[in-house]
């Protein structure tokens, strides 16, 4: 192929073996996308192409990655908005016809077993070192271990006693990322265990020394996201496979309780309004 189609915010160039996303950096892209700056998609990480009617007089077209092709769409585990899925093409709707060839292109450079999903990772993640900001620590990773720095004002007693921390990538299976905006956001870090930890036995997010909890304007999706992609590449190269743990599961009570703690100092600082502590406090309780 060899030629590009220009949308909103991005840029698709079609090569003979993969699509070259290219990233517009404008002050209304979302600041995911302008961390991304551009991304090379081999047809091989494919599942799927598709072209439908977007919002106000456009058109998206959509590569679905397969499962496990990915290191970025893999720690957001679905928690994207659509705005931000950066496998989304939006068009005007006047180059619908246009859009139709290049999706009837590249399915037709679909690998056989497209539904199925792969092993190894086949989209690069963002290069280390990256680092970010947390409620109670900041992290960094250089490419081959990841250090956590706790906050005098956020972090709890629990992780001041434990001290900084320091994880070699090959004494991680994976990483757990949720997501800020849902307000309990956070990052995880899963360490080889015998026997394994799980969610009964594993110590609250406050006291976990592995793990980071966002907060408000904390851990932004563009800044933390990107981190977890590249540990999780990182994992994946030193030869242990990556362990998600996003599936959805009954959370420690524990857990639960601090989360509501948390977001009742944001509700009595005026940092949430009644009405949004009322409704994620009783989304945390039903996961109990």
């Amino acid at each position: 192929m060899g030629d590009e189609l220009a949308g909103i915010q991005a840029t698709w160039e079609f090569e003979t073996d993969s699509v070259i996303i290219r990233f517009e950096r404008g002050h209304r892209a979302p600041k995911l996308f302008q961390t991304l700056r551009e991304r090379r998609i081999p047809h091989e990480a494919l599942a799927s192409v598709t072209l439908s009617p977007g919002k106000r007089g456009t058109v998206v077209l959509h590569a679905a990655p397969r499962p496990g092709a990915d290191p970025l769409m893999e720690a957001a585990a679905g928690q994207l908005k659509e705005a931000c899925d950066p496998y989304r093409l939006v068009l005007p709707a006047d180059r619908e016809t246009l859009a139709e060839y290049y999706a009837d292109e590249l399915r037709a450079v679909l690998p056989s077993d497209a539904d199925r999903p792969v092993d190894r990772y086949a989209v690069a993640a963002p290069s280390a070192p990256l680092n970010f900001k947390a409620y109670d620590g900041k992290a960094s990773f250089d490419g081959s271990r990841v250090d956590f720095r706790w906050s005098w004002a956020g972090a709890s007693s629990a992780k001041w006693k434990a001290g900084d921390q320091c994880f070699p990538v090959d004494e991680l299976s994976g990483v757990e990322w949720r997501t800020p905006e849902a307000l309990d956001g956070y990052l995880r870090l899963v360490r080889r265990a015998n026997p394994p930890v799980d969610d009964t036995t594993r110590p609250a997010l406050d006291k976990d020394p592995a793990a980071l909890m966002f907060g408000l304007n904390k851990g932004q999706v563009h800044e933390s996201l990107p981190f977890a992609a590249a540990v999780l590449e990182s994992v994946q190269n030193s030869g242990s496979p990556p362990a998600m743990a996003m599936q959805a599961c009954r959370r420690d009570p524990a857990d639960i309780a601090e989360r509501i703690r948390h977001l009742g100092e944001l509700h009595l600082a005026g940092l949430v309004t009644d009405e949004e502590f009322s409704s994620k406090k009783a989304q945390l309780l039903a996961e109990l």
